[in-house]
C-alpha cells in the first residue's frame, strides 16, 4: 500500500471531546489536502499513528483534543510513537497544527517544542463563537497574496508562547490584536499553527479553505526539498 502524504489525526479515544466534530472538520481538511494533489489518510487513534509514522509521510495534521484527564496510552506506545516523531522532525516533515491542537499530544514535548505556543487551563480562552475578521500580517509566504476574510469561528486567545512565532494572520478582540496563526521552522521542519477550525462551519469561508491550502503547500515544499 503506497504511503499517503499527509496523515491527519483526528480527535477520537483519549482525544475527543464533547466540544469539536473532529471527524467532520478531519474531513474538511482532508478534503483540502486531496484538492491540493496530496493523499491522505486520516487515523482516530494519535498515538498508534505515531508510532508507525513512515518516512515517506509529508505532513502531519495535528487536528485533535486535550488528552488530560484520559486514561493514558501504553509506556511503550508513548516512546515508540515519540521516537518516530522525533525521527520525523530531524529528517524533515510539515506539520499543520489546527486550533484544539495546541492542547493536543501532550505525552510529546518536541511536538510542544514544534508548536511553540500551549493551551493553559483556566489561562487561555476564547471570544463566543460567531463570525469575525481575520486579518493578515506579516510578508511569510503562506500569506502571500492573501487578503483579510471573515470565518464563523472560535479564536482562540492567551496560549503561553513557548518560543518565536512568524504571525501570519491576527484577529482584535475588545481593541488588542491577537496571533492568530503562525509559522515556525526547525532545521528541516516546519510548522503552522492555525488557532481557527473549531467545527464545519469555519471551512465555508473560501478565505480560511485558500489560508488551509496555502499552508499545506509551504509545508510540502519544505518536505520536497528535503528528500
Amino acid at each position: 500500500m503506497a504511503v499517503a502524504d499527509v496523515v491527519i489525526l483526528s480527535g477520537a479515544g483519549r482525544y475527543a471531546d464533547p466540544w469539536h466534530p473532529f471527524a467532520e472538520t478531519s474531513d474538511a481538511l482532508a478534503g483540502l489536502a486531496s484538492d491540493a494533489g496530496l493523499t491522505v489518510r486520516v487515523a482516530d487513534d494519535p498515538d498508534a499513528a505515531l508510532a508507525v509514522l513512515d518516512d515517506g509521510v509529508r505532513i502531519v495534521v495535528v487536528n485533535a483534543g486535550d488528552p488530560e484527564g484520559r486514561p493514558p496510552a501504553s509506556a511503550e506506545r508513548v516512546v515508540e510513537a515519540a521516537a518516530a516523531l522525533d525521527r520525523a522532525l530531524q529528517r524533515g516533515i510539515g506539520i499543520l497544527a489546527m486550533h484544539a491542537a495546541a492542547a493536543s499530544l501532550r505525552d510529546y514535548p518536541a511536538y510542544e517544542r514544534a508548536v511553540g505556543a500551549r493551551w493553559v487551563r483556566d489561562v487561555s480562552w476564547h471570544p463566543p463563537i460567531g463570525e469575525t475578521r481575520v486579518h493578515l500580517v506579516g510578508d511569510h509566504a503562506v500569506a502571500e497574496g492573501l487578503v483579510d476574510f471573515t470565518v464563523f469561528d472560535e479564536r482562540y486567545t492567551g496560549l503561553r508562547l513557548l518560543g518565536t512565532i512568524e504571525p501570519i494572520a491576527e484577529h482584535e478582540q475588545d481593541g488588542t490584536r491577537h496571533p492568530l496563526v503562525w509559522a515556525r521552522e526547525s532545521g528541516r521542519s516546519r510548522l503552522v499553527y492555525d488557532a481557527l477550525g473549531h467545527d464545519d462551519r469555519s471551512y465555508e469561508s473560501a478565505g480560511h479553505r485558500e489560508l488551509v491550502t496555502r499552508a499545506l503547500g509551504w509545508l510540502a515544499e519544505a518536505t520536497s526539498a528535503s528528500r
